[in-house]
C-alpha cells in the first residue's frame, strides 16, 4: 500500500511539473526566496538561480529602453554574482521586472517602455540597497556603473549583532536552536548546550533522548564520528559549548539520510569562520567542577582557507548513591544494601584541522581531521551487605579505580561539482577509527581495613569504518528538486577482555570462572535512494521518497565461535508535507519508518563488573529494530510570540530493551544476589505524546522561551520468571518535561540569562527511572568593539545537587537506587578575539559523509532544507 501511495503521490508531482503552472513574481517574490526553501525552489541556498518573469503584479509594457550595470562588494570590490536585480515602478512601488547578475556581476534589463523607475538590488550576505529614480525614455540605454554592495554585518554574529537573533527557529524539516546566544553554557560541553534544545532531555549521565527516545542519531556538522557510535554521551563531553553554532533536530528525516535514529536526528553545527583574513579565538573557563582552554585559528586568503583549533576540559566532580535490592536465586531472598562514593576527574580534548580549497569556479575539495581524547578515572569506594532473610551474608568493602580512555580519529576528503546552479555532484569520503579503553581495579578490603582480595578487568575495544557517498541534485523547473544517491559502509568492531584475581598477597592471576574472550564483528552496507520535492502555486509541498539498505554481518566470539547473525534489507519510505496557511502559520504531517542497529557497547559480551552489584554485559547476536513514526505539528507567529506544537505517534517491533536478571554464582561467576543487565530483542514499544514550546519578545531587549514534553509509553516484553521459563511482563505510564529561559540585553554591553530544567519519572520495561532537574543564572560583559565578553554563571546554586532515584521490578527482583550527584556550580568565563577580518562572500563547501546509522548508548543531518510556503519569501 505505501508503495503504490509513494508512486502515486511522485507521478502526480512529476506531472504537475512538465504542466509548469506559471506563477506571479508578486506571490513568490526574487530568487532567494525564504529561510528554509530548498534549493531550485526560491529557498535560502538558491542564490545563485536567475528568476524568469513569466508574469507580474502588474503587466509590463514593452519598449526599447535598456539599462545595464555591474554588481561588486563594497569593501573587497569582487564582482556579487547572481543577485537579484528588481524593477520598481516610482508611482506604485511594485516590481514589473527583474533579473539577476551574471558570474561576473554585470546585469541587464532590455525592452523596458518609457516610464520612471528604481531598482532594487538584494543579496543574502547583503544590505538592500535602493537606486535613486530614473527616467526611461524611448529609445534610452543607461549605464548605472559599478554599484556597490554593503555587508549586512547583522548576518555575521561572529562580528557584530545588533538586536537579538532568535534563539529558536523552526524549519520546514527542522527545528534550529541558535546556542551561540546562550550564555550560561559557556564552559561547558555538548551534553550543557542539549539539555536547553526543545524536545531534547539528557539525563545525568549525558544520554540524550528525543521525545522520550534515545534511539537517536547524533551528527556533528552533518558528519559521523565512531566515537559517538561507541557512547553519544561520552562524544558529547568531547565537544565544547563554546564552539557550538546551532543544534538541528530532525524528527522526520528524509530518504536522503540513512535510515538510523528511531526518533530521528540531532546535527550539532559547530561554528564556521566565512571570514576573510587571520583570526585567532581564545575561550577559557574556571569553575567549581570544571575549567576548560580553547584555542582556534582560522586563515583566509583567496581560494584557500585554513582553520585549526585545540580544546581541553577537566571536571571535578563528586557523588554518592545508596541500592536497596532483593533478588530470589534458587528460590530464596537475598538482600543486598550498598552506599557508594565516586570522584570523578575526567579530562576531554579535541584537535582540528582543516583546510578547503576552489580547484576552479565550480569545483571545490574540502579535507579534514580531528582528533578527539578522553581519560574518565574514577575513583570509588563500595560497602555492600548481602543478607539471607535477616542473616548476615557477608560485608565487604572495595576500594575501585575506574579508567575509560579512548582517542579518535576522523578523516574526510570531499569533493563537489556545480554543473548550474543547484545541479550538482559530490563525491565523500571518510576515515573513522577509534580505541577504548574500559578498565578496572579492585582491591576488596577485610572488616578492619586489610587486604583480602584484589580484582582487575581489561577491556580494550577498536571500532573502525570507512564511507563511500555520492549524490546528485537537480532542479526541474522552478519548483521541483530530484535527489539521488548511493553509499558503502564498511564498519568492523574488535573486542577483547580479560580478567585477573589476586588473594591476600594482592599477586594477580588469570581468573578461571571469568575467561578471556574477544569479538570480531563485522558490518558491511549498500544504501541508495531517491527523494522528490515539490512545491505547488496553492503553497503546499511534498517531499516524498524512499531509502533501500542491505546490511551484511559476519561476527566472531573467541576468534573460533562464528555467531548465527542473519544479513538484512530494509525498505524505508518517507512522506513530509508542509501547507502555509493564511497569518504566517505552518502546518505539517510526515510519516517515515526507521531502523535501528545495536551500539558497540549493547554487542560487547565483556562483562562490566566494576560494581559486582550491577554487572553490564553485550548481547553481540542483537537484530535491528523497526520503527514507524508519524507526527503532525502546525506552528504560528502572534504578534512577538513564535508558537509551535507537535502531536506524535511511534510503533516499535522487535525493540533492543535493557532486561536486568539475578546472578546466580553457581553459573554466572558472579556473586549471589548481583543483578545482570543485558539487552535482548524482545520488546515492543507504543509511544504516543505532544510538545509545545514558544518564544517571545517582551521588548526589543528582553525575550523568554520555553515549552514542555509530555509522551505516554507502553512496553511489552519477556524476562525470566520464578520458576526459571520466560514469562511476559509489560509496563507503561507517562513522562513530562519541560524548560524555561529568559534573556535580557542590558546598557554598556551587559546582559544576563536564566535557565531551568526539568525532566519527570521515566517508564522502563522494568521499573521508572527517576526525574531530575536543573537551573542556572549566567551575566556577561562585552569588551570593547566586542573582540571578547567575561562572564559569570552559577547552577545549581541552591542546596547540595540533585537526587534522583530509580525502581526497578519484575518476579526476581526489586531494587531501589538513589544517585545524588553534588553538581553546584560557580563558573567565570572569558573570550577574546585577536586578528583582523573582513566580510567574503559565503563560499560553496563540498559535501560530506553522514552516517545516521548506529544505535547510541545508554538506550545538517543539516541535510537537504525543504520549500518555503510562497507566502513566508521576501518580497523585494
Amino acid at each position: 500500500m505505501i508503495k503504490k501511495f509513494l508512486f502515486l503521490l511522485l507521478t502526480l508531482g512529476l506531472w504537475s511539473g512538465l504542466t509548469q503552472i506559471r506563477t506571479t513574481y508578486a506571490q513568490f517574490g526574487p530568487p532567494g526566496g525564504g529561510p528554509g526553501g530548498p534549493p531550485g525552489m526560491g529557498g535560502q541556498d538558491d542564490r545563485r538561480k536567475k528568476t524568469e518573469f513569466t508574469g507580474t503584479a502588474e503587466e509590463t509594457p514593452k519598449g526599447n529602453g535598456k539599462v545595464t550595470g555591474l554588481l561588486v562588494d563594497s569593501t573587497s570590490g569582487k564582482p556579487v554574482e547572481f543577485a537579484t536585480i528588481a524593477l520598481m515602478n516610482v508611482k506604485t512601488n511594485k516590481p514589473i521586472d527583474g533579473t539577476t547578475s551574471d558570474a561576473k556581476g554585470n546585469f541587464s534589463l532590455a525592452k523596458l517602455a518609457p516610464g520612471e523607475y528604481r531598482l532594487q538590488y538584494s543579496f543574502i550576505g547583503y544590505k538592500n540597497k535602493d537606486s535613486k529614480a530614473f527616467i526611461i525614455e524611448k529609445g534610452t540605454v543607461l549605464a548605472m556603473g559599478s554599484v556597490k554592495l554593503p555587508a549586512d554585518v547583522r548576518t555575521l554574529g561572529e562580528v557584530t549583532v545588533t538586536g537579538q537573533a532568535a534563539l529558536i527557529e523552526e524549519k520546514v524539516d527542522r527545528l534550529v536552536f541558535n546556542a551561540d546566544k546562550d550564555m550560561t553554557s559557556k564552559g561547558g560541553d555538548a551534553s550543557d548546550v542539549l539539555k536547553r534544545v526543545p524536545m531534547l532531555s539528557v539525563d545525568l549521565d549525558g544520554n540524550v533522548s528525543l521525545r522520550g527516545s534515545q534511539n537517536i542519531r547524533v551528527l556533528i556538522n552533518n558528519k559521523p564520528s565512531t566515537i559517538v557510535a561507541a557512547s553519544v554521551a561520552d562524544a558529547l563531553k568531547q565537544i565544547p559549548a563554546d564552539m557550538i553554532k546551532s543544534v538541528e533536530v530532525i524528527t522526520s528525516p528524509s530518504a536522503k539520510y540513512d535510515a538510523e535514529g528511531a526518533a530521528g536526528i540531532i546535527n550539532i553545527v559547530t561554528k564556521k569562520n566565512t571570514l576573510h583574513g587571520l583570526t585567532l579565538n581564545v575561550d577559557a573557563g574556571v569553575g567549581l567542577r570544571a575549567s576548560n582552554l580553547g584555542l582556534n585559528g582560522s586563515y583566509r586568503q583567496g581560494k584557500l582557507g585554513i582553520s585549526l583549533g585545540g580544546f581541553g576540559r577537566a571536571m571535578y566532580n563528586r557523588a554518592s548513591s545508596t541500592l536497596e535490592q532483593t533478588t530470589l536465586v534458587g528460590g530464596q531472598p537475598i538482600r543486598t544494601s550498598q552506599q557508594a562514593t565516586a570522584f570523578d576527574k575526567p579530562l576531554f580534548g579535541q584537535y582540528t584541522l582543516g583546510f578547503d580549497y576552489d580547484l576552479a569556479k565550480n569545483q571545490s575539495l574540502t579535507a579534514n581531521i580531528r582528533y578527539g581524547t578522553r581519560n574518565f578515572v574514577q575513583q570509588q569506594s563500595q560497602l555492600t551487605s548481602t543478607f539471607s532473610y535477616d542473616s548476615l551474608l557477608s560485608m565487604t568493602n572495595r576500594d575501585v579505580n575506574r579508567k575509560d580512555l579512548s582517542n579518535s580519529v576522523d578523516m574526510n576528503l570531499d569533493y563537489v561539482r556545480t554543473f548550474k546552479p543547484q545541479q550538482e555532484w559530490s563525491i565523500s569520503t571518510q576515515y573513522s577509527r577509534t580505541g577504548l579503553v574500559n578498565n578496572f581495579y579492585a582491591d576488596i578490603l577485610g572488616q578492619t581495613g586489610e587486604l583480602t582480595a584484589r580484582q582487575r578487568n581489561l577491556n580494550n575495544n577498536t571500532n573502525q569504518e570507512m564511507t563511500l557517498q555520492t549524490d546528485y541534485q537537480t532542479p526541474i523547473g522552478t519548483k521541483q528538486l530530484l535527489e539521488f544517491g548511493g553509499k558503502a559502509i564498511m564498519r568492523q568492531v574488535d573486542s577483547h577482555y580479560q580478567y585477573q584475581v589476586g588473594g591476600s598477597t594482592g599477586e594477580l592471576v588469570f581468573d578461571p570462572t571469568n575467561p578471556s574472550g574477544s569479538l570480531m564483528y563485522n558490518q558491511n552496507i549498500g544504501a541508495g535512494y531517491i527523494s522528490y520535492t515539490y512545491v505547488t502555486s496553492n503553497k503546499y509541498t511534498f517531499k516524498v521518497g524512499t531509502r533501500y539498505e542491505h546490511t551484511g554481518i559476519s561476527a566472531k566470539a573467541n576468534e573460533t565461535t562464528k555467531l548465527a547473525i542473519p544479513n538484512y534489507g530494509n525498505l524505508v519510505p518517507s512522506i513530509n508535507v508542509s501547507k502555509s496557511l493564511k497569518g504566517g502559520s505552518t502546518l505539517k504531517a510526515a510519516y517515515n519508518r526507521r531502523i535501528q542497529r545495536p551500539g558497540l557497547q549493547q554487542l560487547n559480551p565483556n562483562p562490566n563488573a566494576a560494581n559486582p552489584q550491577n554487572i553490564s554485559v553485550g548481547n553481540p547476536t542483537l537484530s535491528p529494530e523497526l520503527t514507524d513514526n508519524v507526527e503532525v505539528s502546525m506552528s504560528s507567529t502572534i504578534k512577538k510570540t513564535y508558537l509551535n506544537a507537535a502531536i506524535f505517534g511511534r510503533l516499535t517491533n522487535n525493540a533492543i530493551t535493557q532486561i536486568r536478571l539475578p546472578s546466580d554464582s553457581l553459573t554466572s561467576g558472579f556473586p549471589a544476589g548481583s543483578i545482570i543487565t543485558t539487552y535482548q530483542n524482545i520488546g515492543v514499544q507504543r509511544t504516543v505524546g505532544a510538545n509545545v514550546f514558544f518564544n517571545t519578545n517582551i521588548t526589543a531587549k528582553w525575550s523568554v522561551n520555553g515549552g514542555l514534553d509530555g509522551y505516554y509509553m507502553y512496553m511489552q516484553g519477556l524476562t525470566q520468571g520464578t520458576d526459571g521459563k520466560s514469562v511476559t511482563i509489560s509496563n507503561s505510564g507517562v513522562s513530562i518535561g519541560g524548560r524555561l529561559m529568559s534573556q535580557l540585553q542590558l546598557d554598556k554591553g551587559w546582559s544576563a540569562q536564566v535557565f531551568s530544567f526539568f525532566r519527570g519519572p521515566n517508564p522502563q520495561l522494568q521499573g521508572t527511572m527517576g526525574s531530575f532537574y536543573m537551573y542556572s543564572l549566567g551575566v556577561r560583559k562585552d569588551l570593547a568593539s566586542k573582540r571578547g565578553s567575561i562572564g559569570l554563571a552559577a547552577e545549581n546554586f541552591l542546596g547540595n545537587g540533585i537526587t534522583m532515584r530509580t525502581n526497578l521490578n519484575s518476579p526476581l527482583l526489586s531494587q531501589v537506587n538513589v544517585n545524588h550527584l553534588y553538581n553546584s556550580n560557580v563558573k567565570v568565563t572569558f573570550t577574546y578575539r585577536i586578528g583582523k577580518m573582513s566580510f567574503e562572500e559565503t563560499r560553496r563547501k563540498a559535501r560530506s559523509v553522514s552516517n545516521d546509522d548506529v544505535k547510541g548508548e545508554g538506550g545538517d543531518a543539516g541535510g537537504q532544507p525543504q520549500a518555503a510556503p510562497a507566502a513566508n519569501r521576501p518580497k523585494p
